[in-house]
């Protein structure tokens, strides 16, 4: 092994270091916050923005917070969706509680 590759093993080796230790990071908040559900959709996110990234896997440096930043977005967008979600179910509820009213027939019988 020269020392050109033993230099790329040990900068893939540092790079894989960072990018466990943002992951890691990103997923202890997110299941703290919103729970292991939101948690483990929100590392497949991360998985999948650091594909997305703009440089070769190999690179020397990346960016691991911008991958953090894009994951994060992903999840608040899906919060938000489900918040609208639920915020339009409870507006097209129509159950209504009953109350009885003093011009009510049933009322004056309770009487």
């Amino acid at each position: 092994m020269n020392s050109d590759e033993s230099f790329d093993s040990l900068t893939y080796a540092d790079q894989m270091h960072l990018a466990e230790r943002e992951l890691a990071s990103f997923i202890g908040a997110v299941t703290e916050l919103f729970g292991p559900e939101e948690a483990r959709l929100s590392a497949g996110d991360w998985l999948d923005e650091s594909e997305l990234m703009d440089c070769p896997p190999r690179a020397t440096s990346r960016d691991w917070r911008a991958v953090t930043v894009a994951a994060s977005a992903r999840l608040a967008s899906r919060l938000t969706v489900a918040r609208d979600r639920r915020a339009l179910v409870a507006s097209t509820d129509t159950k209504v509680s009953p109350i009885p009213s003093p011009n009510c027939f049933c009322f004056k019988l309770l009487v």
